[in-house]
Parts: structure tokens; sequence; C-alpha cells
């Protein structure tokens, strides 16, 4: 891939693949994390006195144009961040929007409307997305990827801009995303230790195989948890249990010990009859789960049990709550882990957007090493696929 720190960006205009998809109240924008992750792409830029045409998408209007979905909310949002004007094109081609690009003078910023108010934008036929994609560059300079969040969809945007404008590169955010991201799963400091939870096993599947191996220790949480604990035929009551997954709960625990990774299971699990009960009915409970009890989080002797696990790993991947940590009444074992993680002081990388939520409302976010933007590409990447975004970019960089 090229980088933006190495070109020179004066007097060019240049197309940025941002990820803005971000939540509403109306006209206001509720978490603006993705659009602050962006501003060091868009300030240098600026700085260095090329011109900004900021292109993303918002929900999913499946290629109708429906103003519930229009930026302009976004677009005001980002003026204020920035501090300077950024207007909104009517639509993210056509001869109006062309000419308002080849209007544009350095320092200045657009931002063009909803890419996928265009079907072609999210097409499935690549000979779809290239004419939308060469519109979509046309008349502009440079072409930069700074949207890792949506670098694992084939979008035209994504995958058939880098490859059809003039020259393609990773923004500062995709470049970090890389970084973290690539070292830690190829050149790690360890003991490496990967924190997965979630509610079902068949999402991770292909984390949990590709991981073996890699790691050291294979900490697994969340609902996941059930069904190994099933598996190795500890009786979980009424918890969501994957019964057509045991067999392939034994073969990874199978394959984690053919390949030296030390897999770690809750001990003990905080039970409720229900997910939506205002308290635990157990606490705290080791062993099997009883009749019609659910297990909705791990347990204090599992935080201490897992913290001993991470006392002087080297680096912390971290992906899935511990429980149903939405409800305040089984929080506790994810907001243990996250100071867990913490305090063991390895290179922590986290990503998803239910752990980032958890790990904000822990009120740690600003002392975790790195949050990856990426729900969808943070996954596939820990899979070890290859993501089309990244991909583009490489073949870019050998036109």
């Amino acid at each position: 891939m090229l980088y933006l720190k190495d070109i020179d960006v004066s007097g060019k205009k240049v197309l940025i693949r941002v990820d803005y998809n971000v939540p509403l109240d109306g006209t206001r924008v509720t978490d603006d994390t993705r659009i602050r992750e962006s501003l060091p792409t868009l300030r240098h830029i600026l700085d260095a006195g090329g011109a900004a045409v900021i292109c993303c998408h918002l929900g999913q209007p499946k290629g109708e144009v429906k103003p519930e979905f229009s930026l302009a909310p976004v677009a005001a949002h980002l003026a204020g961040l920035l501090g300077v004007s950024v207007p909104l094109a009517a639509d993210c081609v056509g001869p109006d929007v062309k000419a308002k690009i080849a209007a544009l003078k350095g320092g200045e910023v657009l931002m063009l409307e909803n890419l996928r108010f265009h079907k072609a934008e999210t097409s499935k036929d690549p000979a779809e997305r290239m004419p939308f994609a060469k519109e979509l560059v046309a008349g502009l300079d440079l072409y930069v990827s700074d949207a890792f969040g949506v670098s694992h969809r084939p979008n035209a945007s994504v995958t058939e801009a880098p490859l059809a404008a003039p020259k393609a590169c990773a923004g500062f955010l995709m470049q970090k995303e890389w970084e973290y991201l690539h070292g830690a799963l190829e050149n790690p400091k360890r003991p490496f230790v990967a924190v997965s939870g979630g509610s079902k096993v068949s999402s991770k599947l292909g984390i949990l195989k590709n991981l073996l191996g890699k790691v050291d220790h294979l900490i697994i949480g969340g609902a996941m948890a059930n069904t190994f604990r099933l598996a190795q035929g500890i009786d979980m009551g009424a918890s969501l249990v994957e019964r057509d997954l045991l067999d392939e709960a034994r073969s990874i625990m199978e394959m984690a010990a053919d390949n030296r990774t030390h897999i770690h299971l809750p001990v003990d699990f905080v039970l409720a009859r229900e997910f939506k009960a205002a308290a635990a009915e157990v606490p705290s409970h080791t062993g099997a789960v009883p009749a019609g009890l659910m297990a909705l989080d791990i347990g204090p002797k599992s935080v201490e049990a897992f913290a001993y696990v991470l006392k002087g790993a080297g680096t912390v991947v971290w992906n899935g709550p511990m429980g149903a940590f939405e409800n305040p009444a089984f929080a506790a074992g994810s907001i243990g882990m996250a100071k867990a993680i913490v305090a063991c002081g390895a290179l922590s990388i986290v990503g998803g957007g239910d752990t980032d939520a958890v790990v904000h409302a822990a009120g740690l976010g600003d002392k975790f090493g790195f949050i990856s933007t990426g729900g969808g590409s943070f996954l596939e990447f820990l899979e070890g696929k290859e993501l089309p975004g990244f991909k583009a970019l490489d073949e870019a960089a050998k036109k």
C-alpha cells in the first residue's frame, strides 16, 4: 500500500472515503467517534493545501434517495469539528457535483451525498460497480481510503474507486488499523492473549480457529462459553447454548491443545431466569447451572481467574462482552474484564461495537492501546481473511 504521509497533496483534489455511518437522534450526531478518528487525515490534507472531497454512506437506503439518510447532519457536525465550512453536494456524482469539485480551492472541503443512494455502490457485480467508481473519482487527483469500518465490503467506493483513481493510498486511520492489527497477529509481544466473548460460537468459529497457534492463551466468555462448558459435560440449565456446535467446541479444545494454546473458560456465573431480570437471582454460582436458570454474566471468581491469566501479558486482543452487559444487572463481568486488561499493562486492542461500548461504559476508553473503528472488518481481520479494501489499495499501488 501507499500511505498518505508519503504523498504531496499540495494543490491536489483528494477524494477521501471515510466511515461516517454514525448514530443520529433526529438531526443530531449522538456518537462522533468515527468522525473524530478521521480528523488527522482531513487536517493533513487541508493544512498541506489540498482540497478534501469526502464520500461515505449512512444507513441502508438501498439505492433510493431517502431524506432520512441524508448526510446533512453529519456535514454540519464535521464543520464544527474542523472549524471550516463543509457544504453538502446534492449527489455524489453528476455534472453539478463535478462543477463544485472543479471550483474547489486548496484548504476547502466538500462532502458528497450518501453513496448508497445509488444501487451501483453496493452491487454484487463488479461490472456495475466500476462505472460508478470511475464517475466518482473523475476530476480528482488522489483517492484516500480512511474507512476501515467498511473495508470488508466489496462496495464501489471501497474496491473499485482505488483502481479507477490516478493514485490511491491509505489515510492515517487506515494505516493505524493495519499496523496495530497486522502487528498483533503477525509479530505480537508475548504472551499473546485473546479474549473472545459474545453470544454465539457460530459467529466466532473462524476467529477461534485462526487464533489457535497464534495466541498463547484464549479466554472465552459470554454466552458462547456456555456451549464449551456443555461440551465438557457441565449442565448449563436454561442458558443459551448452541447444541449443534458441541462437537465443534470439542474439536476447538482439542486443536488448542495440539497448538499449545491454553483455553480458559469461566468458573462461575451470575444467574437469573430471564434476560430482562432487574437483578441476579443467584449472584455467583459455580458448577452446573440449575434447571430454569440462565448464565447471564461471568462471576467474580472468573474475573479473578482471567485477570491472573492476563498478568504479564505482552499483547491482548479483545472482542465480545462477557455477559448481557446492556442490562446493568449483568455488566459487572464485562467491566471487570476491561479493568483487568488495563491493569495488566499489555498492548491492548479492542474491536467490535459491543466491546467498544463496554470499554466506554467502564470509563476506560483512554486507557486502552487501540480501539478499532471496525466491527465486521475487525472480525474478518481476526479470522485471517483478506479484506477487499486493503487488497484494492495493494493492487492500486502496483499500477
